[in-house]
Parts: structure tokens; C-alpha cells; sequence
């Protein structure tokens, strides 16, 4: 036992000083892309060719990237000649709105706090009900690393429950089968009021690479249940879904 104590001792403190200091990000972290296509070959379709979900656009106000359904994989980066796209590691993604998540660049609209009185009655004591419709288990992996002790989100009062009726939201993950979307909504209705749901991942907000195959429903896209916060990513990173849930409770 005494070596068990040293040892702790010699560790010393190990959990994320986030939100007070900002955490340190891997650099081959892809976040939000960093857009100019004031340099963009108009003759040039390579970032839409190589683009596996259709995520980069162009209509009558220019081009864009719909960060809901892209997967920041980083083919479009290296397709393009004229570096139009790059890829940053900021890591703060979520929106409240899906059509925030429509990028062109520059200054990106970040999830908003809930409204009073919500705020003051969940922002120390947030259960969450995890629902994996038909996940490949990255996003559900980023969420459990969020209970160990370099996240620790228990810290901030954010706990995952195991029936919906102790939650007051629901994490969504995977792009919603049709086997899985009546067991997300029976899951929904067990969930007593107030409740929030959250879409964590591109699979989740849009299909991700599933995108409007037969056996999905596009993920939240397809379903009638309202969503309240919205975490893009192929998984987004463990920072990029803490962040995301301390600015929705307006920890931050």
C-alpha cells in the first residue's frame, strides 16, 4: 500500500486544467478548416470529387463546407492545388443550430448557453443517457474517455446514467438505423422534461459515410426529435465534446 502511495504521489496531478487553461491539442489534430476560395480554380473540381460525403459545396453566395457532414478526413486538404483548405487543430465545433454548421470561414459561431432557467438549474448537475444507433464505437469510445481521470468531466456535476429516466439528455451516436430508430425515440419519451438531446458526430447530425443509404436515417436528419446541440466530427475529439457540453450548460 505504501508503494502504491508513493507512486500516486510521484504522478502528481493528472487531470485537464481546462476551462481554466487552454489544454494542449495534438497537432495532426484536424478541427475547424481555415478557407479561402478567393484563390479557388473555378475550372478546379478536385475538393468536390474526393469529398466523401458531399460536404463541400458551392451555390450562389460561394463555396463552403458543410462541417455536419464532413468527416475531416483531410482528402479535400490534399486534393487541392491552391491550398483553399487547410485544416486547423481548433477543436471548439459545436453549434446550437445546424445551419451554424454551414461554414464559408472566417469567424465561426460556437454553442450558445441555455436559457435561463435552465441554465442555472442543470449547469452543476447534468445526467446524460448515452444511445448508440447503430455507432462503429469511435464517438461512443471519445465519450467514456470522458469519465477518466485526465477529462474527469464528473468534476463539472456531467454524469452518464444508465436508464433515461434519471437523464436530463440524451447523447446520440451513430447515423440511426431503421433497428435503432425506435428504440432512440422510445429513449426520448422515457426522458423526463426538460430534455435535451445532443447529435455527437457527423453520423449522428447528418448519416456520416452512411449518408442516405437504405438502412439509415441520415441520423437526427431523419427523425422527428428535436436536437439542441450539435458535435461534428469523425470521432470528434474528447476536448471537442467537453467544451461542447460546458459551453451548453454555460460553464464556459
Amino acid at each position: 500500500m505504501i508503494k502504491v502511495l508513493i507512486e500516486r504521489l510521484k504522478q502528481g496531478y493528472r487531470t485537464s486544467a481546462y476551462p481554466e487553461s487552454e489544454p494542449l491539442m495534438p497537432d495532426r489534430l484536424r478541427g475547424l478548416p481555415v478557407l479561402d476560395f478567393s484563390r479557388c480554380d473555378s475550372s478546379c473540381n478536385n475538393c468536390f470529387s474526393v469529398c466523401p460525403t458531399g460536404a463541400i459545396f458551392k451555390d450562389e453566395t460561394g463555396m463552403g463546407i458543410d462541417l455536419g457532414k464532413c468527416l475531416f478526413c483531410g482528402e479535400c486538404e490534399r486534393a487541392c492545388k491552391k491550398t483553399c483548405i487547410k485544416f486547423s487543430n481548433e477543436y471548439r465545433l459545436a453549434t446550437r443550430k445546424r445551419e451554424d454548421l454551414i461554414y464559408r470561414g472566417g469567424t465561426f459561431k460556437r454553442a450558445e448557453p441555455l436559457d435561463e432557467p435552465f441554465k442555472s438549474i442543470f449547469s452543476h448537475s447534468f445526467k446524460i443517457r448515452q444511445v448508440s444507433a447503430a455507432g462503429c464505437n469511435a464517438c461512443e469510445a471519445d465519450i467514456n474517455v470522458l469519465g477518466t481521470l485526465s477529462f474527469d468531466m464528473g468534476r463539472f456535476g456531467i454524469q452518464v446514467v444508465a436508464s433515461p429516466r434519471h437523464a436530463d439528455s440524451i447523447l446520440l451516436t451513430g447515423p440511426v438505423s431503421k433497428n435503432m430508430r425506435l428504440a432512440f425515440e422510445k429513449t426520448y419519451l422515457a426522458v423526463p422534461t426538460p430534455k435535451f438531446v445532443v447529435a455527437v458526430g457527423s453520423c449522428a447530425i447528418n448519416g456520416g459515410p452512411f449518408i442516405d443509404m437504405p438502412e439509415v436515417n441520415n441520423g437526427s436528419a431523419g427523425c422527428s426529435i428535436p436536437i439542441d446541440l450539435f458535435i461534428p466530427g469523425c470521432p470528434p475529439h474528447p476536448m471537442t465534446i467537453l467544451d461542447a457540453l460546458l459551453r451548453f450548460l454555460g460553464r464556459i
